[in-house]
Formats: structure tokens, sequence, C-alpha cells
């Protein structure tokens, strides 16, 4: 909840009541406390959860730009298996050209910066407000997560992944055609 909190319970202004654990304190507080944020109220930015969303989100956004190139470009015949060595190594080199001149790395920012700044912090708030509201480790406790994440979360995220490639493409007035018209399959998909 710190992610996106004051440290103090809060969820977005609302105040949730909940259990804390104790934590006993020394009275004297470092310095180095208040500059990291972790010593008083202040925010918190969950960097190691950011990073792995945002490297995921590159990674995925190249694994589907490089698929989509190859179905455009795959040829009609396939090679035989008695090709010579070199034709391999040229179209190894051949794949390495494509990929870096015809790869979109301005759509490969947006979605890093996506993954980066809202997914990994969001969805780091969210399983930990889950894991506070639903502490048992259940069968019950674990369907109920699982439902609420497809409700909740599932739709959450396709509005804002939605909103966010029409802002970084300068597209906001077509967003709300884009949730008439994509988000119900997306979600299905």
């Amino acid at each position: 909840m710190k992610a996106v909190s004051g440290g103090n319970g809060e969820f977005w202004g609302w105040k949730w009541e909940h259990k804390r654990r104790r934590i006993k304190q020394s009275k004297a507080s470092k310095s180095s406390d208040s500059a990291t944020g972790r010593g008083g109220g202040g925010y918190w930015f969950p960097l190691k959860q950011a990073v792995t969303a945002g490297a995921l989100a590159l990674t995925g956004d190249t694994v589907a730009q490089v698929t989509d190139r190859w179905k455009k470009n795959k040829p009609s015949k396939r090679h035989s298996y008695d090709q010579d060595a070199s034709q391999n190594s040229n179209d190894n080199q051949d794949f390495i050209g494509i990929f870096l001149s015809d790869h979109d790395w301005l759509r490969a920012l947006r979605m890093t910066s996506y993954g980066f700044l809202l997914y990994g912090p969001g969805s780091y708030a969210w399983y930990q407000y889950l894991d506070r509201c639903l502490p048992k480790q259940t069968v019950k406790n674990l369907m109920l997560k699982v439902l609420l994440n497809q409700i909740v979360l599932g739709p959450s995220v396709i509005a804002v992944i939605f909103a966010w490639n029409n802002l970084w493409q300068g597209k906001l007035s077509q967003l709300p055609e884009k949730y008439q018209r994509d988000a119900l399959p997306t979600l299905l998909y």
C-alpha cells in the first residue's frame, strides 16, 4: 500500500482500518530515513517491481513486434534443409538488421514506461491490498483474489493501457471510441 499512499493506511485519500504489526523504533531517527521516504509518512516507490514490470513490458513488446514483422515478411516457400551455412549466416544478419532498423522504438519506450511507471507500482499496491484484506491462505480467499483480479484489475489495466497509448500518440479524443470498440474483446482475449 505504501506505493500509492502516505504510508498511514490511506489509499488515494481513503482511510482503511487494518491491523498493523508494531515495529519497535529507536527514539533517535536516522537522517537518511527522511531522505528516502521510508522513515516518516512519505511516499515509497516500489523500484524492484517497477523495473521488473518495465523489463517484461519491453520484452513482450519486442516479441510482439518481431512476430508481426516475421508474419508479414514470411517467405512463401520453405527453405530446404540442405542450404549452405553462409546463407544461414546471412539470414541471421538480415534478421538483426531488420530488427534494428524496423523496430518501433517509440512504441517500445511507451510500453516500457507503462510497465515501469504504472503497472509495476499499481499491481504491487493491488496485491498488497488483497493480501491485507484476505490474509488467510484458504481456497476461498484464493478464489476470491482470482475473481477480484478478473473483475477489478483486468478492466483497470485495459483502461489504463489504452489511455496511456492514446496519450502518447496524441489521440486522447479518440479514447472513448477505442474503449467502445476494443475494451471488451481485449478483456475476453
